[in-house]
């Protein structure tokens, strides 16, 4: 995980007209907020202050050094004065990094009994930042805005949400993707266009055969799966006397590891229509490797296996927890309908509720000998499930807030991990919203984020999203499906 290997640049904009000594006075007010907003837990990387700039060609060339650091996930633009827009257009124009601006002011309060002309021209963010939106909107820049002043909770929040999303991004461009097989026969949403994916988010996808897996497998030491059967006795509770079957989970996870590690991939998906020699398909093996923070998809879905990677990326440091996800079944109890959220094997331990039990029990897809499996219930709270599906002429992410319940029914005989959810507004609603959308039955779940980071990510990206909430009503659902393929069709 990598988050707080990153920084954002503070860059604050002004002019010559105020005479050079104000340029002292901005940087030492830029300093201040800085490090204020760098003591703060809702900031998740480094904010990094830069002297004021004037010109054009200051403005251009901080643009470029930006764009060429690896370690800048981003800039943060902030007018203390008014600076004429015009000066930004040459530098915001070969801005490739995500870019947030700032409308906020140095001081809180209006100083009513000191209040002059001096103090006015110097702190004119509600009139620089204004010229400054202007010429961002009318260069139909993506952009992030937000306001409020500097100090306080809900303005450090929202810059830090945004923070996680420009990572996420910075993270996305840079991930590769194992296809070990490829998607399972004749599903169509978890297929999909890779070079698209590719272009857009930076994901690149690579096949390779099983056989490439199983040579590593074979290869793994006692002494390796000792070692890793250790790690499981440190996170999980032994509730099976079939050691045997742990121990060849154990045996698949060293081996993908060390594939994974060696390679630089950051997310895998598995099938199980294509195991060929090994034993088991990956349950326990998966799971203990998505707690890690690797990305995972089953039967062949690669798009959710990295999106379950970049989100896990965006949500280091933050309580609760991110998950591989599947709808398994509905429950339509009169004013108590809810969806079970599970899949046969492989959900992510980061959103138990309790401390992981590992189980070997009988599978009856894959025909291969019973795999090890963590069962757990998830916690409660709220949540949101993700879904990415392609659209033919894009890509599209669609995004439902969910309430997690309490399962109090025990499931003996389905022995899996498991996410009972009250989706929003309403199962009727939330179903219809997400299957109008074409939402795939894959998705990724998570306590950590919410829809505007992901919105926030997307819109980084420059890909569709739908978010269905609360406030989700399914006519002005499809007017908005509707326009956006118009707005598609021409060009958006």
């Amino acid at each position: 995980m990598s988050l707080r290997n990153y920084e954002f640049w503070f860059i604050v904009g002004t002019q010559y007209l105020y005479g050079t000594d104000a340029f002292k006075i901005i940087d030492n007010d830029a300093k201040i907020m800085v490090e204020g907003l760098n003591a703060s837990d809702y900031i998740p990387c480094k904010i990094v202050f830069k002297p004021c700039v004037k010109t054009s060609a200051e403005i251009k060339k901080i643009m470029q050094k930006a764009n060429n650091t690896p370690e800048c996930a981003g800039v943060i633009t902030w007018m203390h004065t008014f600076s004429p827009s015009k000066m930004w257009i040459a530098g915001i124009n070969e801005l490739n990094k995500p870019y947030l601006h700032v409308n906020t002011q140095f001081n809180r309060d209006i100083p009513w009994d000191t209040i002059d002309m001096n103090f006015m021209n110097l702190n004119q963010s509600a009139h620089g930042d204004r010229e400054h939106g202007y010429i961002a909107a009318r260069m139909r820049l993506k952009r992030k805005v937000v306001a409020g002043h500097w100090e306080s909770d809900d303005f450090r929040k929202e810059v830090g949400n945004w923070m996680r999303s420009a990572v996420g991004a910075a993270e996305s461009r840079k991930l590769r993707v194992l296809r070990i097989s490829d998607n399972m026969r004749n599903v169509a949403v978890t297929d999909g266009d890779k070079i698209e994916a590719q272009i857009k988010l930076g994901w690149q996808v690579d096949h390779y055969g099983v056989g490439d897996i199983i040579s590593l497998v074979e290869k793994v030491t006692e002494d390796e799966i000792d070692a890793q059967m250790n790690d499981y006795k440190e996170h999980y509770d032994f509730d099976t006397d079939n050691l045997d079957a742990v121990r060849y989970q154990a045996k698949v996870e060293v081996a993908l590891k060390k594939f994974l590690e060696d390679e630089g991939f950051g997310a895998f998906h598995t099938n199980f229509e294509d195991l060929q020699g090994l034993k088991q398909l990956p349950g326990l093996a998966a799971q203990d490797l998505m707690r890690l923070g690797y990305g995972f998809g089953a039967e062949g879905d690669w798009k959710i296996a990295a999106l379950t990677r970049v989100m896990k990326l965006m949500s280091e440091g933050l309580e609760g927890g991110t998950a591989f996800m599947e709808d398994y079944t509905y429950h339509f109890e009169p004013g108590n309908e809810m969806l079970l959220g599970s899949h046969m094997l492989e959900v992510c331990p980061t959103i138990s509720a309790t401390r992981p039990k590992i189980q070997v029990h009988p599978l009856g897809i894959g025909n291969r000998e019973d795999p090890a499996r963590l069962v757990f219930k998830a916690q409660t709270g709220n949540a949101i499930v993700v879904t990415l599906v392609d659209m033919g002429d894009r890509l599209r992410m669609i995004v439902n807030d969910v309430e997690c319940k309490e399962q109090i029914n025990d499931m003996p005989k389905l022995p899996v991990a498991g996410v009972l959810w009250k989706p929003l507004p309403n199962l009727q609603t939330s179903a219809e919203a997400w299957i109008y959308a074409g939402g795939a039955h894959h998705s990724v779940l998570s306590y950590s984020l919410t829809a505007q980071n992901m919105r926030d990510f997307a819109e980084i990206m420059g890909i569709e999203f739908i978010h269905i909430g609360k406030n989700t009503d399914i006519e002005e659902l499809r007017k908005e499906l509707f326009y956006n393929d118009v707005a598609y069709k021409i060009g958006m």
